[in-house]
Formats: structure tokens, C-alpha cells, sequence
């Protein structure tokens, strides 16, 4: 990614940018991109990397330690902190991309939210989306990338594993700890998990 590394450009594009009505906490530690594009009522939050091709629009906040590249971000949107925006990432108006949470290539439909610890690549996701913390969206089969539709509404519970290309229909949901490799029906639930075993008053085995 090319950079600005000279502190008086960078000093520029801040003041600009203050000027313009930018709210920022610790500008020192925020770096922009010559071709930066931000809308009006943004808040950027400390240590924050903006890179080339990154458009923000309105009522949008950037929390610390985020880094974006390549995206577009549309009106009342909230990013991170910690999270990470690659090339082709469209957020759409009113979405929210929380903590450790890495988007590619993938737009993010209206009030739909990624709030912790997953990563979406090669993705379309509907309005209404709630996916759960510990979601991966498996684009990569070591030859070639495959897509992942993600319909409105639907609700995928923590730590699943979604095996592109695959889709997922209208208001389905997807169970916590799930493995889904086929199409999901809309209205419908998809759970893959292996039967919990209990085995009673069991002895822990001593040293």
C-alpha cells in the first residue's frame, strides 16, 4: 500500500480535514490518503490508517486501531475497533463492522452487522444480517475463490464455518457451531453439531 510518510503532508490532510468538520481524537495518529474522501459528522478515533480509495460518507464513526483500503463506507456506519476493511468492501447505510473483524471484497447490507472476531471475503450480504462472533466465510479452496450470498435477515449463531460457494436464503438461521456446506432453505434452521456425551460422576485421573 503506498503511503504518505511525510509528516507535513500528513499535517496538511489533517488540517484539512478539521476544517472540514472531521471530529478527531489525537489527529497525530490518524493517517489519510491524498485521494480521502469523508462526509459530513464523522468521528475518527485514535490510530486509525485510511489508504488509497476509501470513501466515507455522513454520521459515520472510525474506532481506534482500524485500517482501511479500497472500501466504501455510506452513511451511519460504525467501524471497529481493530477492524480491518480490504479492497472491495461496501458497507452499506447502517451497518456496523465491530472488533477483529475482517471484511474482503464483500458488501455489507443495510443494518446489517459483523460486530467481533470473523472474517467475510467474497461475499453478499443482505439487509438485516446479524452474523455471529467467530464466523468465517471459507472463499478459498487453495485453487480458487468461491462466493457466499447471505439473504436478507438471516441470523448466523457463533463460531460457524460457511463453505463457499454456498447461500443462504431469507431468514434462515444458521446454529452456533455449525459446518454448512449446502444451500439453506429460507425460513429454516441449519445445524450441524455432534451429539454432546456426559459421562456420570466421572473421576478426573490424579498424578
Amino acid at each position: 500500500m503506498k503511503q504518505i510518510n511525510s509528516n507535513t503532508e500528513q499535517e496538511k490532510l489533517r488540517k484539512f480535514f478539521i476544517k472540514s468538520g472531521v471530529k478527531m481524537i489525537g489527529p497525530e495518529t490518524i493517517f489519510f490518503s491524498k485521494d480521502t474522501k469523508v462526509g459530513k459528522n464523522v468521528t475518527i478515533n485514535p490510530y486509525v490508517v485510511i489508504g488509497p480509495k476509501v470513501k466515507i460518507g455522513n454520521n459515520v464513526t472510525i474506532n481506534s486501531f482500524s485500517h482501511l483500503e479500497d472500501c466504501k463506507i455510506k452513511n451511519k456506519v460504525e467501524v471497529g475497533p481493530y477492524a480491518r476493511l480490504r479492497p472491495g468492501t461496501i458497507l452499506e447505510e447502517g451497518s456496523k463492522i465491530g472488533n477483529f473483524v475482517e471484511v474482503k471484497k464483500s458488501t455489507v447490507g443495510k443494518k446489517s452487522k459483523i460486530n467481533h472476531l470473523s472474517y467475510v471475503g467474497d461475499s453478499e450480504l443482505g439487509k438485516g444480517v446479524n452474523v455471529g462472533a467467530g464466523t468465517i466465510t471459507c472463499n478459498y479452496d487453495g485453487v480458487k475463490k468461491s462466493k457466499t450470498k447471505i439473504k436478507d435477515n438471516v441470523f448466523i449463531g457463533s463460531n460457524s464455518s460457511l463453505v463457499a460457494p454456498i447461500t443462504l436464503e431469507k431468514n434462515s438461521i444458521v446454529g452456533a457451531g455449525s459446518v454448512i456446506t449446502k444451500k439453506v432453505k429460507k425460513n429454516s434452521l441449519a445445524l450441524t453439531r455432534s451429539a454432546q456425551t456426559e459421562v456420570k460422576n466421572y473421576k478426573r485421573r490424579t498424578k
